[in-house]
């Protein structure tokens, strides 16, 4: 009993619920979300970020633009920061831990909760400095299996596009990318030449990034450099199978795209598996999001400059969807 105040003191876990569904209230989310990255980090230790003096050096290694690297700086979260809040300052350290404690982990992990990102740059980037806080990290763990740095810098600066991506899509995209961009961050997925390579399981996962036209030469060169890297760098792990999942396997594709297309002759390298709708995804807003980088332009606004971008839209005026599939084929 609190004999001053003349009421009974309310248990511990109640008084945490009560503290989170504060911090909620004051980043704009649901409590649910602040529960979870409070369970998932716990007491797990975070990672501080790096020296601001240095963090021009590594953005630019990370591939981050100078428009989007003059926001990032401007929002830098030194401790005396009026951007600062506590519960920004919470929310930061705790997702840094959140990400931290999987470190190796290769699923699919949401950082934190997708927060209002119009208040600011310290709103806007808050898991861009957790992403540049587990650096240091992740290269750490990137050494300890021996993965050259080049690998390591070209990885991780999957950061700058997706940066670059989310301007172009008017601030649409983060909420998907922020999730995307753990897998970098716990060495979960590596870039090795035009493709993307994520582990687990007995598949690595193939990934196609925005980086330029998706050759049959430049597809078998990166599967070739995947066949020597993970056996080398993580002997303990073995893989029978690339797999994928993407709309560009959609066999619809073939309604409208040459034999010969790029994107053709990548399909016919796998076997598809049976369709199943897939659980919170929409392929139709997929597509918009990788095809045309935009959620909310009119169907007869989005351009038509490529056989592709013309399939999409003549596709979706027709009524019809597009459909988001997975395939394989061996290691």
């Amino acid at each position: 009993m609190d004999l001053a105040a003349g009421r009974t003191t309310p248990p511990a876990g109640r008084v945490v619920r009560a503290n989170l569904a504060d911090t909620a209230f004051r980043l704009g989310v649901p409590v649910e979300d602040v529960e979870r990255v409070h369970q998932l980090a716990g007491d797990r230790p975070s990672a501080p970020l790096p020296a601001r003096a240095d963090a021009p050096a590594i953005l630019d290694r990370l591939a981050v633009r100078p428009d989007d690297a003059a926001e990032i700086m401007a929002g830098w979260p030194d401790i005396d920061s009026a951007l600062w809040t506590p519960e920004l300052c919470w929310l930061l350290d705790r997702s840094i831990a959140l990400v931290r404690a999987d470190l190796g982990g290769h699923g699919w992990l949401s950082p934190g909760p997708a927060l209002p990102r119009d208040r600011g740059p310290a709103w806007r980037h808050l898991y861009v400095y957790a992403y540049l806080a587990l650096v240091d990290a992740v290269r750490g763990y990137h050494r300890d299996h021996g993965v050259p740095d080049d690998v390591s810098w070209v990885t991780l600066a999957d950061l700058g596009r997706n940066l670059a991506i989310d301007r172009r899509m008017r601030r649409e995209g983060w909420p998907v990318m922020q999730s995307w961009l753990t897998l970098h961050a716990r060495g979960g997925i590596y870039e090795l030449g035009r493709l993307q390579h994520q582990r687990g399981g007995t598949a690595i996962d193939l990934h196609i990034p925005d980086s330029g036209p998706l050759t049959p030469e430049a597809v078998a060169a990166s599967l070739d450099e995947a066949r020597a890297f993970f056996p080398r760098h993580f002997p303990d792990e073995h893989y029978t199978a690339f797999s994928c999942g993407s709309w560009l396997l959609d066999p619809q594709l073939l309604e409208y795209l040459p034999g010969d297309s790029n994107i053709v002759r990548f399909q016919r390298r796998f076997e598809l598996e049976p369709y199943e709708e897939p659980e919170g995804l929409d392929a139709d807003v997929e597509v918009l999001r990788f095809g045309f980088r935009t959620l909310t332009t009119p169907l007869d606004q989005l351009p038509r400059r490529t056989v592709l971008q013309r399939a999409i839209v003549d596709h979706l005026k027709a009524g019809r969807h597009w459909q988001w599939r997975r395939g394989r084929f061996p290691f």
